[in-house]
């Protein structure tokens, strides 16, 4: 990958696609992980208003730091970036207080980490509203058509999607040529919806370079069954994810009317 005509690309076309849409530039979530960081990193570039947005939620602390050490380098270098920071915490506490109480479970414990993403996702369209901003996404290729490891209508809901043709691995590549913190680069990747440190490594049963091989695999058409041990498992973990999640993936069904019914 020629990593410096990659960036020109996503950075000119980012830059072509908001001048057509007639907006001002970009909003970006940032969470204090690789995504994220890249994104806004290349929004930055296009020259354009980019607006980045702290969103906490009973953040890890190291997420935070992680966060607001990248945003105070994309200030320092560009003079388009801006930042606000909205602590969603009392937000998502009243929304608790609101529902009925269940038991707790892995499904309330999820259930509860998509809300905080989807709360995250009004947030950024509130301030794309107010400013004349698009909403960048951050999911990168493994994680939006791979294993669907995103939230539906959260960090899923946006306008346009800069990286979602990288690999995680081309990501990292990418963020180190750009200059993102180190930190964030040797940080373990997180969703950080659950208010601890659990990794996606931890969620997902695999990591993202054990994904990339099986997303690879797929695409040449193989079997579990052509492989053993290690790689068999994380070859169905691959396709489990990728099955459950095609709702993600594909456009919203819609019931066709037969002509002679209306």
């Amino acid at each position: 990958m020629d990593k410096s005509k990659v960036i020109d690309h996503i950075v000119e076309w980012l830059k072509t696609y908001a001048t057509n849409a007639g907006v001002n530039g970009f909003v970006i979530g940032v969470s204090g992980g690789i995504d994220s960081a890249l994104t806004s990193t290349l929004c930055a570039k296009t020259g354009l208003k980019t607006l980045c947005l702290e969103m906490p939620i009973h953040q890890h602390e190291n997420q935070v730091t992680r966060a607001q050490e990248h945003i105070s380098q994309l200030k320092d270098q560009f003079s388009n970036v801006s930042s606000e920071r909205v602590d969603l915490t009392p937000v998502f506490e009243s929304f608790k207080n609101q529902v009925p109480n269940v038991a707790e479970s892995d499904t309330l414990f999820l259930s509860l980490a998509n809300t905080r993403a989807r709360l995250r996702m009004s947030t950024l369209y509130y301030f794309a509203g107010l400013h004349g901003l698009l909403v960048a996404g951050t999911g990168n290729k493994v994680e939006d058509f791979g294993v669907g490891f995103y939230t539906k209508y959260g960090d899923g809901g946006v306008d346009l999607s800069p990286i979602a043709d990288l690999m995680k691995s081309e990501v990292f590549a990418l963020a180190a040529e750009v200059g993102v913190p180190t930190a964030i680069q040797n940080a373990a990747p997180t969703d950080g919806l659950f208010g601890d440190s659990r990794s996606d490594e931890d969620q997902l049963g695999a990591s993202y370079d054990e994904l990339e091989w099986a997303m690879h695999q797929q695409d040449q058409g193989k079997s579990p069954d052509d492989f053993d041990g290690r790689n068999r498992e994380v070859y169905e973990i691959y396709l489990r994810l990728n099955r459950a999640n095609q709702h993600k993936m594909n456009p919203i069904p819609v019931c066709e009317i037969p002509l002679d019914l209306k």
